[in-house]
């Protein structure tokens, strides 16, 4: 009770906000955090258990020593609106990430080496493991095979980290040994050790601390996890019309339609010629861009190909969009798509973000794998192509009904277009921690997803302080590790959606409802008069913007318009002011329409919400929201507006809707 009262009463006198802003180097640190903290010890054992179990059931199965489960970021990589991201910065990022892994594995190496004392007068080895220790000459260890060949494996890890990181970590062991060329290799010593101890009576010492490392080399290799990197289209339009100027090959990128825009672009792509060589003169800003990309290929010669694993389009609306991004890999040496046998260690994912974008998706997919130069690089991926859906943005622009429907939709047409070209599809949800930024609980979430979208594999962020919620402690992280495994194999092998044939029906009456919804979002949010100067004032918003608790500016442009605000901020005024409307708005117009229309229709939506996990989800998480939500409290935030003609125009509606959600 003392150390109880103890922590509560330092959490009391502990300012929340710091004096400064944060800067994006703070936020790498951050999240490497979280590695010692849990994910060390956790995701290498829900790794193995999954793998254990599927073993128990299936003897003769030959098992995927691949991981299950494999960790990412973008802090440091993603620089969409964000100016602070520089080739520097992803230095810094990777960099650190590569140091956490390998620090990680001095410290268990150093452990072992304490731990595997057995001497060759009590025990046999393997004469893989002799040839091993032997390479460690040390009189003192003379007798203790496994010590020796654990310092053997020490310094040559120690030469490895001597080559790739910038700082050296603690528990160095400097012996004049080869570096590993590749965490395969260092695997390889380890599975030697392995090997000696199961063969000679020891399998309860190699099932321990061993196991866990052999396992962890596995997952976080030199690397540690993948670092997107991600940049708006609008971005890479300019600097690739730059590019294209300086190289004589058109002087006016910008003004091409889109079909001569992909024949132009497919041109540079089927060449080795780069565009730019050492002497261009380019723009800050393409300068910056290019000093980003070559900084991946750095991690990517340095760290392997795991170190970056995905370049994301955010905004992406057309071929041309991702063509682009093509380009700038190419002048970065990263993509080759010039001859028999393409090269494209970074995958190409096109971010679909609002919901004229989702809604289009599946055409771009097909567009683009129409292109045969760029189905040459799908099909040397594996024939695996990765879409990003974007929830935050989609919400922001047409609300939460027709965001989480435009979604599901889009998720349906890019399955079938995936079956239709061959392409191994896999899913990238961009999630944030809130309901209006498609928060919520993430084993229902996966479950709500349509037929197909979750075909063994799934990809999803965990933002801002969801991550200390769910990760900051082992047996919590385990639970929601395992909680995603879970419904990510259901998801996979059992039909989770349950509509059958009533399917076609239910979308039908899902793409009435999400119209209408939308309408009365974009009456309110883009097509009321005055709606920007209302929300501006009767919410905390640019108070928000100026507080120091994050590295990225408010807007992605110095705009007021609501579509370049970032969709973080926008939540987070409307909780303020306790409206939560991005969580629920237009969804009552929607359903009392509908219901009104004709007789029976409560009952269809009854029966949609006992069958179907996605529209229960969807009314579950809105429910939540609107308990949250609290007209009297934001009624006192619309007196700060002082036009009152506008905050009757915009708050009434409000309250109207509200009311109309709830009934």
């Amino acid at each position: 009770e003392v150390e109880l009262r103890r922590h509560i009463l330092v959490l009391w006198q502990t300012a929340l906000i710091r004096l400064s802003r944060l800067k994006i180097q703070d936020e790498i640190e951050t999240g490497l955090r979280y590695y010692p903290a849990a994910f060390f010890e956790v995701i290498p054992q829900v790794n193995a258990e999954v793998r254990a179990a599927v073993q128990a059931r299936w003897p003769e199965a030959d098992v995927l020593e691949q991981p299950i489960l494999r960790p990412g970021s973008w802090i440091g990589g993603d620089r969409d609106g964000n100016p602070n991201v520089t080739a520097e910065v992803v230095r810094l990022a990777t960099g650190s990430a590569a140091y956490t892994a390998l620090a990680h594995y001095f410290v268990e190496l150093t452990a072992l080496e304490q731990e595997l004392s057995m001497s060759v007068r009590l025990v046999s080895t393997s004469a893989d493991l002799t040839a091993l220790a032997d390479t460690c000459t040390e009189p003192a260890r003379a007798d203790e095979p496994y010590r020796r060949a654990l310092r053997v494996i020490h310094g040559r890890l120690t030469a490895t980290a001597a080559e790739i990181l910038d700082r050296q970590p603690e528990h160095e062991l400097d012996l004049c040994m080869p570096a590993y060329q590749s965490p395969a290799e260092f695997l390889a010593d380890l599975d030697v050790v392995d090997a000696s101890l199961r063969a000679n009576g020891s399998a309860v010492l190699a099932d321990d601390r061993l196991a866990r490392l052999r396992e962890a080399v596995r997952v976080f290799g030199f690397h540690l996890s993948g670092l997107d990197m991600r940049q708006n289209s609008e971005v890479h339009e300019e600097v690739i019309g730059e590019l294209l100027a300086w190289a004589g090959v058109h002087l006016d990128y910008a003004s091409l339609p889109e079909p001569d825009r992909v024949e132009l672009l497919v041109g540079v792509l089927a060449t080795r010629r780069p565009l730019i060589g050492p002497g261009a003169e380019l723009s800050e800003l393409a300068e910056k861009e290019l000093g980003i990309v070559r900084a991946a290929a750095r991690a990517v010669n340095v760290f392997g190909p795991q170190a970056v694993p995905n370049y994301i389009i955010s905004m992406c609306q057309s071929v041309s969009d991702m063509l682009e991004a093509a380009i700038l890999l190419k002048e970065a040496g990263l993509l080759d798509a010039s001859g028999e046998h393409p090269y494209s260690p970074v995958g190409i994912v096109p971010l679909f973000e609002t919901i004229d974008d989702l809604q289009r998706g599946s055409a771009i997919l097909e567009a683009v794998l129409d292109l045969p130069l760029y189905r040459g690089l799908v099909h040397a991926r594996g024939e695996h192509q990765e879409i990003m859906l974007g929830y935050s943005d989609s919400n922001k622009d047409g609300g939460y009904l027709a965001a989480n429907w435009a979604l599901y939709r889009a998720e349906l047409d890019l399955v079938e277009s995936a079956r239709k070209t061959g392409i191994r599809l896999r899913l990238f949800h961009g999630r944030g921690g809130t309901v209006g930024r498609g928060g919520g609980p993430s084993y229902d979430a996966i479950l709500a997803q349509p037929p197909g979208a979750v075909k063994g594999s799934l990809r999803l962020t965990e933002q801002g302080e969801i991550i200390a919620a769910k990760y900051a402690e082992p047996r919590i992280a385990h639970r929601n590790l395992e909680t995603l495994v879970a419904a990510t194999l259901e998801s996979t092998l059992l039909d989770v959606e349950g509509l059958g044939d009533a399917a076609g029906p239910a979308y039908e009456v899902l793409d009435d409802l999400a119209a209408r919804a939308q309408r009365a979002y974009s009456e309110l949010v883009h097509e009321t008069p005055g709606f920007v100067e209302y929300f501006k004032a009767s919410t905390p918003v640019s108070e928000i913007g100026a507080l120091n608790i994050g590295s990225r500016p408010a807007s992605r442009k110095p705009t007021t318009a609501i579509s370049d605000l970032r969709a973080i901020p926008w939540v987070l005024a409307w909780s303020q002011s306790r409206v939560m409307l991005p969580g629920w708005y237009g969804t009552g117009t929607a359903f009392e329409e509908w219901v009104a229309e004709a007789d029976g229709r409560l009952e269809v939506l009854q029966e949609l919400y006992q069958r179907w996990p996605f529209f229960s989800t969807v009314l579950s998480n809105m429910a939540q929201v609107l308990a949250k939500a609290d007209m009297g409290l934001a009624a006192r935030y619309s007196e700060l507006v002082e036009d009152e003609a506008l905050r009757h125009r915009v708050f009434d509606k409000i309250v109207a809707e509200h009311d109309r959600t709830i009934k």
